[in-house]
């Protein structure tokens, strides 16, 4: 059996595992990736994100020609095939394997296909597809590898009528119906999607209202699009069973005597870290109750010269934040100063309409008792979103009440995940919302919404405004 030596071994080729062994490899070290999978770039890339997103792309396509082209009769076939919505998404995926693995070769990282297990801390073994095994000794392993599907034993997930996360798009057409199992980030992303396709959509759980740790305007914004859409959400559901008739229909028991019937059931438990069959229980590595790897701030595990980033430690599970940990896990194991960590990760939901926050929350102030200046602006205000289509929606600044100084953005309505980046960089630079008010926005354009909030938190601050600031609210954007 050979055996390979490298610096640093990354188990996984997703956000965290990439930028750990490319942060190791520019600083010098030798590095590798060992990945399972055909492609690089993990579930973020083949089953999760970019597919994901496709479908939503065509959806919100087929949603605004609906609503625009009132001199054309715009419908999807009941028996269009989900791949034709799908179409391009695998040139998609292709070109960022090809770029992803362009990237790994420039940088001098070795990638090895195959299954890993560690033998024990500082080696490795590698199945290959083939059969043939080597092993890799490295002094540092960051354990990225990412997460799959949360299954329950009341549901059993059978790829055809019930679905989960990784075999939603394997549907050969938009079905009818849909009883969504959830109501978290995934749950809610799918189902206002296939909402917008016309596909009538429920989702059942027990919480009050779906993605519950979201301020309640946002909260209630999600809903009232998805209602607007057709969708229904059920409240104080909690879901005893689910199996499939035989001919057409999947059949849910609620606990309490009521069934409910769908074409399809998805079921939308959340993920769950990938840490079976890879060896831990050798190691004796500590795992979180929650099933995921437990590592302190400097992504240290109890094992000494093994780190975790990514999904396998748990939330956010957010790509960019896990591509973040990754780099700062490489940089910890190879005795680099890591740079100085930041709050500012943006989230973004990407529903329809998409979420996006960056920053304190209403809900996290009100804990810490935290005053706050809440400058709200409606889309409905601004001229570009009646142009695209998307009047519906807000953003809003959270302010100190004393300097202005911006703690917090959140955004509800189309392009919110780019929109808070603007937000994000004005929290960086300790910036207070005089600074949106001050400066030029090109009109018409989707910012002009954080000059609108900015004003709105000027009228708190000073209801009698004074000659030059009045000038200034006379030219903000006319209310439509």
């Amino acid at each position: 059996m050979r055996t390979a030596d490298f610096d640093l071994i990354c188990l996984g080729s997703g956000p965290a595992g990439q930028k750990a062994a490319i942060q190791a490899a520019k600083a010098g070290f030798r590095a590798c990736i060992v990945e399972r999978e055909p492609l690089v770039g993990g579930s973020c890339l083949l089953s999760g994100t970019i597919p994901s997103k496709a479908l939503r792309e065509q959806a919100l396509r087929y949603r605004r020609m609906q609503g625009s082209a009132s001199s054309l009769a715009v419908e999807l076939r009941g028996d269009a095939p989900l791949s034709a919505l799908l179409h391009g998404v695998d040139r998609v995926i292709a070109a960022q394997d090809k770029y992803l693995l362009a990237q790994l070769t420039r940088n001098g990282v070795e990638l090895i296909h195959g299954k890993g297990t560690f033998l024990d801390a500082q080696r490795i073994e590698v199945m290959h597809l083939d059969g043939s095994r080597r092993t890799l000794r490295a002094p540092r392993v960051v354990l990225a590898t990412g997460s799959r599907p949360r299954h329950v034993p009341a549901i059993e997930v059978d790829h055809e009528h019930i679905v989960d996360s990784d075999s939603i798009l394997s549907l050969p057409y938009i079905p009818r119906s849909m009883l969504v199992l959830g109501s978290g980030v995934i749950a809610c992303e799918y189902a206002s999607i296939f909402a917008a396709l016309g596909c009538t959509v429920t989702m059942l759980d027990k919480a009050a209202e779906p993605l519950g740790f979201l301020d309640p305007a946002l909260r209630t914004g999600f809903l009232g699009a998805f209602r607007a859409m057709g969708g229904e959400y059920c409240g104080g559901s909690e879901v005893g069973g689910a199996r499939f008739d035989g001919f057409s229909q999947v059949e849910v028991q609620l606990r309490g005597g009521a069934t409910l019937a769908s074409d399809i059931v998805f079921a939308a438990f959340g993920r769950v870290a990938n840490l079976d069959g890879i060896g831990l229980d050798r190691l004796g590595l500590g795992i979180s109750p929650r099933g995921t790897v437990q590592v302190n701030e400097r992504f240290e595990t109890n094992i000494p010269g093994i780190f975790a980033a990514g999904d396998a430690i748990g939330p956010p599970a957010l790509a960019c934040a896990a591509a973040d940990q990754g780099r700062r896990a490489a940089l910890v194991a190879l005795g680099l100063p890591p740079p100085a960590l930041t709050s500012l990760v943006p989230s973004g939901v990407y529903t329809i309409p998409e979420i996006a926050c960056v920053g304190l929350s209403q809900s996290e102030a009100a804990a810490r008792k935290i005053d706050l200046l809440v400058g709200r602006a409606d889309f409905s205000e601004v001229a570009r979103a009646h142009i695209a289509g998307e009047p519906a929606g807000f953003l809003t600044l959270l302010c100190e009440p004393g300097s202005a100084r911006v703690l917090g953005v959140q955004v509800l309505g189309e392009g919110a995940t780019e929109l808070v980046h603007l937000g994000q960089a004005a929290l960086a630079a300790g910036a207070t919302a005089d600074f949106f008010i001050e400066q030029i926005f090109n009109f018409p354009t989707m910012t002009e919404a954080y000059r609108i909030a900015a004003f709105d938190i000027l009228k708190q601050r000073s209801p009698a405004l004074t000659a030059p600031r009045q000038a200034d609210f006379a030219r903000a954007p006319i209310r439509l």
